[in-house]
C-alpha cells in the first residue's frame, strides 16, 4: 500500500486554561477544503478527542474562516471550546483578521462573532438559544434520579439548545455539584430523560460561597452514545448564561465558572453581558494554550 504524502498544518490546543493539560483539548486541522466529510469523521475518530475542527475557506464574505466541528461520532453545528480553540490556533499561525481585534467564524449555526477583550482573552458571542422547561412528571423523574443531591427548583430545569442541546439543572450549591455521582440505575433513567427532551446530556451547576475562585461550579455529563464527563464545555456555559437571564438569576454583568474539578482539571470560563447592543449578547471567554504544533499526514 502506498502512503499518501499529503500534509497539512496541525495544532492540539488546550482550551479554557493557560496551563497545559488543565483544560479541554482540541485538535485543529488546517487547509481542509479538499477533505470529504467521511475523511474528516475518520480523522476525528482517530484523534479520539471530544472534538476535532477543520478550517476551510469561508463561503460568506463577512466571515474570516469556516470551521467544521466533529466529535468522534458525529458533526456538530456549533460548540464552544472548539470555537475558542480554533480561533487561537488560527491567530497563532499568523492569520490577520479582516477587522483587527475581531473574528467572524462561519459554522453550522451561521456566523459566530469573536472579540479580543481588554484582558487579552478572546470570547465568542453566544448563539441564540431555545429554552424548554421540563413538565412536572419530567421534573419528578429527574429529582428521583439525582437523589440525594438536591435540585434548586427556584430555577426550574430546562432543555436549552444553542446548536448543542443540554438539560440544565441548578443544584443548591457547588459542593453538591462536586459530590454528585450516578448509579447505573440513575444513569439509565437520565439517559432516557435526555433522549425524551432531545439533549446530549445534563449540565449541573451550583453557586459557590463568596470568596470562592468562581461564581459557579459546573459539570457536563454526556449520556447516550457517549457516556463521559466533558472537562470544560463552552456551549453549556453559553446556554447557562442565556438561561440565567431568562430566569432572572443573572449574577450581575459578569461572572466566572469553574469546570473540570471532578476530573482533576482546572477550567475557567469568563462570562460577560453587553446590554448596550441589540439582543444583549453574552460573551463566553477563556484562555487557550497550544500543546502540540506540527503537521498532519494522511
Amino acid at each position: 500500500m502506498t502512503l499518501s504524502t499529503r500534509t497539512v498544518r496541525f495544532k492540539q490546543v488546550d482550551v479554557f486554561t493557560s496551563v497545559p493539560f488543565r483544560g479541554n483539548p482540541l485538535a485543529v486541522i488546517f487547509d481542509a477544503d479538499d477533505l470529504t466529510t467521511e475523511r474528516m469523521q475518520a480523522i476525528a475518530r482517530w484523534t479520539n478527542l471530544s472534538e476535532t475542527t477543520f478550517i476551510l475557506r469561508p463561503t460568506d464574505p463577512r466571515a474570516d474562516y469556516r470551521v467544521r466541528i466533529f466529535t468522534t461520532a458525529t458533526e456538530l453545528p456549533f460548540a464552544g471550546h472548539p470555537t475558542l480553540g480554533t480561533a487561537h490556533a488560527l491567530l497563532e499561525s499568523g492569520y490577520a483578521p479582516k477587522v483587527p481585534g475581531t473574528l467572524v467564524q462561519e459554522c453550522g449555526v451561521g456566523l459566530v462573532r469573536l472579540a479580543k477583550r481588554a484582558d487579552a482573552q478572546w470570547a465568542f458571542a453566544a448563539p441564540p438559544a431555545r429554552i424548554a422547561p421540563l413538565d412536572d412528571d419530567q421534573q419528578k423523574r429527574l429529582a428521583d434520579a439525582l437523589a440525594p443531591v438536591a435540585i434548586d427548583f427556584s430555577a426550574p430545569p430546562c432543555a436549552v439548545d444553542n446548536g448543542v442541546p443540554w438539560l440544565l439543572i441548578r443544584l443548591r450549591d457547588a459542593a453538591q455539584c462536586l459530590a454528585m455521582t450516578l448509579s447505573p440505575a440513575a444513569r439509565q433513567a437520565l439517559t432516557a430523560l435526555v433522549a425524551e427532551v432531545g439533549t446530549h446530556g445534563i449540565v449541573v451547576y451550583g453557586p459557590h460561597d463568596g470568596g470562592a475562585p468562581a461564581t459557579f461550579e459546573l459539570r457536563t455529563l454526556l449520556l447516550g452514545a457517549e457516556n463521559i464527563e466533558d472537562p470544560v464545555t463552552g456551549s453549556a456555559n453559553a446556554a447557562l448564561a442565556v438561561l440565567l437571564t431568562a430566569q432572572g438569576k443573572r449574577p450581575g454583568d459578569a461572572y466566572t465558572v469553574r469546570q473540570g474539578t471532578a476530573l482533576g482539571r482546572e477550567g475557567r470560563v469568563s462570562i460577560a453581558y453587553d446590554d448596550r447592543a441589540n439582543g444583549a449578547p453574552v460573551w463566553i471567554g477563556g484562555d487557550s494554550v497550544t500543546v502540540v504544533d506540527g503537521t498532519f499526514r494522511f
